[in-house]
């Protein structure tokens, strides 16, 4: 027991010396624990019944869909409120907590506003997912089944609260569905209409990536940066994808100046840090190690 009672006195010489605790008598930290239990009430109002042991119907929905709402605004306001908290004590301005509450109130009160065309745009999500997945049968296979899915939904929605310009509560989401999917989506990443990642394991997107309509990615994909330097943090440091496009597995495509042209298609293993124009196609040759490029027009379909 001497050793264990040594050992917790270094511990806590470590807590004042080198930081990273959460007081729990003085302002807290957003709890990891609340705001993915609010998360999961989000995403059973955007698919309701897909989630519960009990299902729904005519005569309750509205119960269901009310009572969730309320349970996780309850939950977020308080968790906003303290990453709010968070975000102004180290930017060293005053007026929270009282403030921040109010804050934090209108900004979920603003999110669950946005929720039903949020919602509409992920059912176009898993529109794309059903018509660009041979294998998918039905679009409830779709919402059950697909992390793809999954870790778009839960992009959308932090993605809301990153460019509301809260702290923590983003990036806690976007892990928690990186845990479990294996797809890492910055919360700052943009993404268009209809986007589909099929399969999925280890795609990387990056938070100043932007990517257009009716895009696809494969398992594997990365949209990166060329330089992990920290002064470029503020810098656009990952790829722009236009529309249209197809990025097959194992693809890396490195850049904030990289853009790929609406309509390409980039192969598999291909290691791209410089734009192709639209409607291009590049590939890695079989037995060779540089990407090939060909460039279609629109309206001819003729390679040059």
């Amino acid at each position: 027991m001497d050793a264990l009672e040594r050992a917790v006195s270094r511990l806590l010489e470590s807590y004042e010396r080198d930081g990273g605790v959460n007081h729990s008598n003085g302002p807290n930290l957003p709890s990891r624990e609340a705001v993915i239990r609010a998360l999961a009430d989000v995403q059973t109002l955007v698919f309701p019944g897909f989630h519960e042991d009990e299902g729904i119907d005519d005569t309750n929905i509205g119960y269901v869909a009310g009572e969730l709402a309320h349970r996780a605004a309850k939950v977020l306001v308080r968790e906003a409120t303290r990453s709010l908290e968070y975000k102004y004590r180290v930017s060293g301005a005053n007026g929270c907590p009282a403030a921040c509450h109010i804050e934090a109130r209108d900004l979920i009160s603003d999110f669950f506003e946005a929720l039903p065309p949020m919602r509409a745009l992920i059912m176009e999500d898993v529109d794309a997912a059903f018509r660009g997945d041979p294998a998918a049968k039905t679009v409830e296979e779709v919402i059950l089944a697909y992390p793809g899915l999954e870790a778009v939904v839960v992009h959308r929605i932090a993605y809301f609260f990153w460019e509301a310009g809260l702290p923590l509560i983003p990036r806690m989401m976007s892990e928690h569905v990186h845990s479990k999917t294996g797809i890492d989506i910055h919360p700052g990443a943009t993404i268009g209409k209809r986007f589909f990642i099929d399969h999925g394991t280890g795609v990387v997107v990056g938070e100043t990536a932007v990517i257009g309509d009716d895009v696809k990615l494969y398992q594997g994909v990365t949209l990166g940066a060329l330089s992990v330097r920290k002064g470029e943090s503020e810098s656009k440091r990952h790829p722009t994808i236009e529309d249209e496009v197809t990025i097959y597995s194992g693809a890396t495509i490195l850049g904030g100046a990289t853009t790929v042209g609406r309509g390409s298609v980039i192969g598999g293993n291909v290691w791209l840090t410089s734009s192709v124009p639209a409607y291009s196609r590049v590939y890695l040759p079989e037995g060779d190690h540089f990407a090939r490029v060909e460039m279609q027009y629109l309206d001819k379909g003729a390679c040059i």
